[in-house]
């Protein structure tokens, strides 16, 4: 519409006498456009496309049309999801977008003792039916103008919450082993638990400091075959969210300014806030508090 054209361009210092000009339409007709009463339904869409735009910044600009249905749908604000889409692209609201992300492996390229494939990403859902049974564990690196972080972790491939992480500037064995321990003293892990720690091939994952802490936990060890990522595609699919909503929109000057920027990202936004679409809409934590619940 003219008149909505003329009042976007004022708003950027455009003269109104000249954009009406040129546009060929009245003045006297645009202030009387501007300045008539508000319709019914336009104040009802202003108020929703406050809603929205607030889950939006709530959600760290990350949330797309789904994520946001399921918000207002929590805050029983009821609306077509064609309405919602309008809406958002009306005020340039859009979900992060999903940038190519290239999966790296560990090096697998050893001679230590690889396990028996356990865990199976084919038959997950039949596999994995509570929390603490399957955690799926791995390594990425983090660009920093110091140089490179790596970070472990493992996630509990029920729940997808992050149950340990370890950062350091290198990816000994002892980097898995820490990220390990904090799992299993947080979720109060026993011998009688039987959890199998699923990896790939890395060398980390292959050395005897991390197979024979496994064994004096109970804890029974897993391995992809090799160079298949996709046998961890729980633990990549984290890497990819934690990469596109956080790393890539970021620069790091130091290893510790990234170690307290993904330490707030997992232990803040992706296990306690962050809504998982696989768990029906619901964070990590608060789906395992339900399962527990209804145990």
């Amino acid at each position: 519409m003219k008149f909505k054209m003329v009042e976007e361009l004022a708003l950027e210092q455009q003269d109104v006498a000249w954009c009406c000009k040129v546009l060929r339409v009245s003045r006297s007709g645009y202030y009387e456009w501007r300045n008539r009463p508000l319709s019914e339904r336009k104040i009802e869409n202003q108020k929703l496309s406050e809603k929205i735009n607030k889950i939006w910044q709530e959600s760290r600009e990350t949330y797309g049309l789904p994520r946001i249905m399921d918000q207002l749908k929590k805050a029983d604000t009821e609306c077509g999801k064609n309405r919602v889409a309008r809406i958002m692209k009306e005020n340039k609201i859009q979900g992060v977008g999903r940038r190519k992300f290239k999966v790296t492996t560990t090096d697998s390229n050893h001679n230590l003792p690889i396990a028996d494939r356990v865990f199976k990403t084919e038959t997950a859902a039949e596999q994995v039916t509570k929390p603490n049974q399957f955690w799926g564990g791995d390594i990425t690196y983090i660009a920093t103008e110091e140089g490179w972080l790596f970070l472990a972790i493992f996630l509990d491939l029920f729940t997808r919450k992050i149950v340990g992480h370890s950062m350091q500037d290198h990816m000994r064995t002892d980097l898995v082993l820490n990220a390990l321990d904090m799992g299993l003293r947080r979720q109060l892990m026993t011998k009688q638990d039987e959890l199998v720690a699923h990896s790939d091939r890395g060398c980390q994952f292959a050395a005897d400091a991390y197979r024979d802490r496994l064994k004096a936990c109970g804890v029974t060890a897993s391995m992809s075959r090799r160079g298949n990522c996709y046998d961890n595609a729980f633990v990549e699919s984290f890497f990819r969210t934690l990469k596109v909503e956080l790393v890539y929109r970021r620069k790091f000057k130091t290893r510790e300014e990234a170690k307290s920027a993904i330490f707030e990202f997992i232990e803040v936004w992706y296990n306690r806030q962050r809504t998982h679409s696989s768990l029906d809409y619901k964070t990590p934590v608060e789906y395992e508090a339900l399962t527990i619940k209804s145990a």
